[in-house]
């Protein structure tokens, strides 16, 4: 019998041909059942996942982590829409031989999530929210500005932009955001190639007409959903988390305290349980 892998430093790097497109990916946890999938974030690659979120959902379910288009390991061009991105992530999926799925998302990737629900309902069973807005939602277009603001800052003190992006300056935000930095080298053999800036500007230029569309009909969202951000999120408004627990029926939210866009990560002993406990129920 071969081990289960339950630690995502672990994973082996794989690649499955789809729609013309070679989809890098990563799959760990027991297999059976119906796989979380998880949507990452803008510039985002295979190794931008906080090992202490994924390694306790891998725990219990078949966990997969995949590059969009055109990003890391995957080739292609990255779309200039949300929706084209969706409809790469249920390619991938279906290529997988998945009729079914869980999602986990984050930031961009909840994005994608939602207009992947919507144009396939079918495909979803439930939904973890977290970090995201809506279509049409208010600032989401400012993203672009925060970001390279951001990068700046990150390049003048030779720090991680996600230092700045993710988490509060404060006391309790530049630990954590150090701590979560740090994890992310956990992986050591085998890292995936970082984004292009010209796919990164691509990504960013889709969210900026995410932002600015028509709000989409969240009321056909019926799968159990939950929703987390921290309060004082700068790159996705907190009230946008809000806002879709309002307009997703039946949805849970959870707001950390004295945290940003990366509360989940900043409260992962608190997250990554609550997380595998609503995918298991």
């Amino acid at each position: 019998m071969s081990t289960v892998i339950t630690a995502y430093k672990d994973a082996p790097a794989r690649t499955v041909d789809a729609g013309g497109v070679t989809y890098a990916y990563r799959e760990l946890g027991p297999k059976g059942g119906i796989p979380v999938v998880f949507f990452v974030h803008l510039a985002a690659n295979l190794d931008n996942w906080d090992p202490r979120i994924i390694d306790p959902i891998a725990a219990e379910h078949h966990v997969i982590t995949f590059d969009n288009r055109g990003v890391g390991a995957s080739s292609g061009r990255v779309p200039d829409s949300i929706e084209a991105m969706a409809d790469d992530a249920a390619t991938f999926v279906k290529a997988l031989g998945f009729d079914k799925i869980d999602i986990f998302s984050f930031s961009l990737g909840g994005m994608i999530a939602q207009a992947l629900v919507v144009k396939h309902p079918g495909l979803v069973r439930k939904l973890v929210l977290t970090g995201t807005g809506p279509a049409g939602g208010k600032d989401i277009d400012k993203v672009a500005g925060t970001t390279y603001f951001d990068i700046l800052r990150a390049t003048l003190t030779r720090s991680d932009p996600k230092e700045f992006l993710f988490f509060n300056r404060n006391a309790t935000g530049k630990p954590a955001a150090r701590a979560f930095v740090q994890r992310l080298a956990e992986r050591t053999v085998d890292r995936d190639a970082p984004i292009a800036v010209k796919a990164f500007q691509t990504q960013l230029k889709a969210i900026k007409k995410w932002g600015r569309s028509a709000p989409a009909d969240l009321s056909k969202i019926t799968q159990p959903t939950l929703i987390a951000n921290g309060d004082n999120d700068r790159m996705v408004p907190s009230v946008l988390s809000e806002d879709l627990h309002r307009r997703i029926k039946n949805s849970e939210l959870v707001i950390y305290p004295d945290s940003g866009h990366g509360a989940i990560f900043q409260f992962h002993a608190k997250f990554a349980p609550l997380a595998a406990d609503f995918l298991t129920r």
